[in-house]
Order: C-alpha cells, then structure tokens, then sequence
C-alpha cells in the first residue's frame, strides 16, 4: 500500500500539544493562550466523554465500557474524534485571525499521552508545530489538584490516585516528550510561578511559532 499523507497541511494549519503532569496547569494556560490566539481548544478527553453520550454514536457503547473498567480507549477513535472535530471547525470558522484562507490553529490538550498516538496522529492528522510542555514539582501538583478536589467533585483528586496519575504520567507521556525534543519542537516551560508569569512565557512562544509560520508561508 501507499504511504497516505495526512489530512491537513500543517504549512496551513497549525497544531499545538499542550502537555504537562496532573495539576500543572495545562487547563487554565490553554484558556489564556485560545482568547489572546484565537485558537480553537481541543481536549481529547472531553470530546471522548462527549461522544460516548452523543446519539446515535458508533463509538459510544466502547467508550463507556472503556471507561467503566479503566482501560484506555483505542487510539483510533480518540484520532478520529480529534480530525472530525478539526474537520467541523475548519468548516465552521472561515474569518478572523488565523482562519481565512484555509488557515486553522488549533491547541491540543492533554494528547497525545503515548508515543503511538503521536506517531498515529501526525501520519494520518496534521504534523504538529509544537508541544508545550507545563512542568513543576509533584509537590505543588498535588497542591493544586487537592485544591481543586474540595471543590471539582471528580473521583480522581484525592492522594492515592493522584500518586498514580503521576507515575502513568511519568511511564508514558515522558517518551512523547523525548521524542518531540530531539526534533526540536518542545517548549518546556516551568508552571511553578504565578499563572500570569508562566502565561507571559508561553505566549512568548506561541508568538515565536506563528511568526516563523507567517515568514515560510511569505517565501
């Protein structure tokens, strides 16, 4: 067979992985970096758990059962979920900055977790610009996530399952990070500091990475 190419050109769209343990703030930074870039934000997770209610879905009953016993769910369907939902953008925001003309800018957050969903996404998806990658002490992550579990009501936010968040984390997002810096294409960027301190950095670099966009597609 052939090899395919992926579905979008990522000379006119542009794609960022946003990337960090439990608690370092991928969330709240993703936020601030979508209103200033006009990107639109995707989370792997939340369209999975969207899906699995959506009617009529062909990948509902398999989430659900994924998740009531604790597995993950197959990379495909999270790629695919991914690619319609840049599908449905693309087709829905043809104006404003960084959508015209084809153009489209999306942050990806949380994915790709393993490096089979990287290798996976940016073969059949869009090759990505960027990872950024949100890193501080286990410490203040399970401040920030007990914080938070006074008050989000998710089952996960308490100690036991937290410690083993971060060791999955650990295990399996680690590589995907090796892999994207012998590329050159991860920003590391130290989340301890307040959220408008670490924001100046990270849009520091979202800058930098559409700049350098702007300059190859002038040539």
């Amino acid at each position: 067979m052939a090899p395919t190419s992926p579905v979008f050109d990522h000379k006119k769209i542009t794609v960022i992985f946003v990337l960090g343990g439990p608690g370092a703030g991928k969330g709240t930074q993703s936020e601030k970096l979508v209103e200033e870039f006009n990107f639109s934000h995707l989370s792997a997770g939340d369209l999975l758990r969207a899906e699995q209610n959506r009617e009529g879905s062909k990948y509902g009953d398999l989430i659900r059962t994924c998740i009531r016993e604790g597995t993950i769910v197959p990379m495909e369907v999270t790629i695919k979920l991914l690619e319609n939902a840049m599908e449905a953008e693309l087709k829905k925001r043809t104006t404003g900055e960084g959508w015209s003309n084809g153009l489209g800018r999306f942050l990806i957050d949380g994915f790709p977790r393993k490096l089979d969903q990287a290798f996976k996404f940016e073969e059949d998806v869009c090759l990505s610009s960027l990872t950024l990658f949100f890193t501080t002490t286990e410490e203040v992550m399970l401040g920030r996530l007990l914080e938070r579990g006074k008050t989000s009501g998710r089952e996960d936010d308490n100690v036991e399952s937290i410690k083993k968040r971060f060791r999955t984390y650990t295990n399996d997002t680690m590589p995907v990070i090796e892999h994207y810096a012998k590329q050159n294409k991860v920003a590391e960027i130290d989340s301890s500091p307040s959220v408008d301190e670490v924001y100046k950095t990270a849009k520091d670099v979202v800058k930098k990475v559409f700049t350098e966009k702007h300059e190859a597609l002038e040539v």
